[in-house]
C-alpha cells in the first residue's frame, strides 16, 4: 500500500511542477503586468512539488515524515476541487478528485494500521 501513495504522491508532484512550469512558459508568452504575484505562484509550485516529493519518497522508503504533509496537501487538494467545481471547471476537479482521494485513502489506511 506504501508503493501506491508513493506513486500517487509523485504523480501530483509531477503535475504541480509542469504547473509551476507552464506558469514561467505562460509569463515569457504573455504580457506580464504584475511580477510579484507571478513568482510567488512559481515558488508555492516549486516548494509544494518538491513537498510532495519528499512525501513520496517518504512513503517508499517506508518512513513517517510524509504522512502528515501528504494528507495536509490532499485534504487542501479537496478545498481546490470544490473551488474548481463552484467555477464549473469540472474536468480539473475531476482530476484533482482522482488523485486525492485515494491518497487520502491510503494515507488514512497506512495511519490507521501503524497506530
Amino acid at each position: 500500500m506504501r508503493a501506491k501513495i508513493a506513486i500517487l504522491l509523485y504523480i501530483e508532484a509531477a503535475i504541480v511542477l509542469a504547473l509551476g512550469l507552464w506558469l514561467i512558459f505562460f509569463s515569457f508568452t504573455h504580457e506580464n503586468e504584475e511580477v510579484a504575484p507571478l513568482l510567488g505562484e512559481i515558488s508555492f509550485a516549486s516548494l509544494g512539488a518538491f513537498g510532495l516529493f519528499i512525501a513520496g519518497r517518504g512513503y517508499a522508503k517506508g518512513r513517517n515524515y510524509g504522512r502528515s504533509p501528504a494528507i495536509l496537501a490532499n485534504l487542501i487538494a479537496l478545498g481546490v476541487a470544490y473551488y474548481q467545481i463552484q467555477g464549473a471547471f469540472y474536468i480539473g476537479a475531476l482530476v484533482i478528485l482522482i488523485l486525492a482521494l485515494p491518497t487520502l485513502y491510503f494515507a488514512f489506511s497506512i495511519a490507521k494500521d501503524e497506530g
